[in-house]
């Protein structure tokens, strides 16, 4: 069953999984010092693989490749893994609490192509006023960090915006590809299994392999990104994907980056600068104005 708009059950899921999202650069962070970014992201998805598919086995889900879904779904690997490796060197540049806010530039792109595609889910004035309150938060944000002198704080935004660019690219495969009707874990599967691949080569490529003390704080950061992050919160993201609209789902995930600066500042003592609070703001606002129902025109 596909829905128009977000019901209390969708919403509720959509805050939990912005939640997650926004505590994903923290973990990132904080296993930092003990391995390497892209190595982290390459174990991420090995060990969720394996999670992924026992699940699948349990439920019963068809996994076979001669179903149409072998190309979108290699495509969506590759993009998924250019996403992730970009996103966690980027934290090596720049916050967790800037990274998140970049990385959710990604509906703006979904929204644009969405609303090209597919005419049935256009937008109204007041969601595009939204979309553009929430994007000037992320302008301001980023000219910030174009200010500081002999910076590199750039450089970790202008990846987290290319992360952001191959995350919108990932959505609007799984959307517009015979991914649409193949079970959330299939999907996942196919990103996990060909991320996999690609980042452990692009970790060695890179000399990513760097492997210090093996702390408890290692370990859960580990933990909490292969199951939590990579295995339950991606199976049920795609599951929403399936059912509502990307328009609206975009639009209401913008939620994670107040999550992510929250996050940052409590558990990291990230600063939570005046352009941070402007962005936290109108990004806020963004939401509430691209998630309003239209007004129900009264009876005469």
């Amino acid at each position: 069953m596909t829905h128009t708009h977000l019901d209390p059950r969708a919403a509720a899921l959509m805050v939990l999984l912005c939640t997650i999202w926004g505590l994903q650069q923290v973990a990132i962070k904080l296993a930092t010092p003990d391995m390497a970014p892209v190595l982290q992201s390459a174990i991420r998805s090995i060990g969720a693989v394996g999670l992924v598919w026992l699940w699948a086995r349990h439920r019963g889900i068809d996994l076979r490749l001669n179903d149409g879904t072998l190309r979108p779904g290699l495509l969506a690997g590759v993009l998924f893994a250019g996403e992730f490796a970009l996103l966690y060197w980027a934290l090596l540049y720049t916050s967790a609490s800037r990274g998140v806010i970049f990385l959710y530039t990604a509906p703006f792109i979904v929204s644009l192509a969405v609303v090209w595609r597919l005419p049935s889910e256009h937008m109204r004035p007041m969601q595009w006023a939204g979309l553009a309150l929430a994007f000037a938060g992320v302008m301001a944000l980023f000219g910030e960090g174009l200010l500081k002198p002999a910076g590199t704080t750039w450089i970790g935004d202008m990846m987290m915006l290319g992360a952001a660019v191959l995350w919108a690219g990932t959505t609007l495969t799984i959307k517009f590809s015979r991914l649409a009707s193949a079970a959330p874990e299939k999907t996942l599967l196919y990103q996990l299994a060909v991320s996999a691949v690609v980042l452990s080569a692009v970790a060695l490529a890179l000399g990513e392999t760097r492997v210090g003390a093996i702390t408890p704080t290692l370990l859960a950061s580990l933990g909490f990104q292969i199951v939590v992050v990579a295995a339950l919160s991606y199976a049920a993201w795609f599951w929403l994907i399936r059912h509502y609209p990307a328009t609206r789902l975009s639009a209401f995930s913008f939620l994670t980056p107040v999550m992510g600066v929250l996050a940052g500042v409590v558990f990291l003592d990230e600063p939570l600068t005046p352009p941070i609070l402007v962005a936290m703001t109108l990004v806020g606002v963004g939401i509430w104005l691209a998630n309003r129902r239209p007004p129900i025109a009264a009876s005469r």
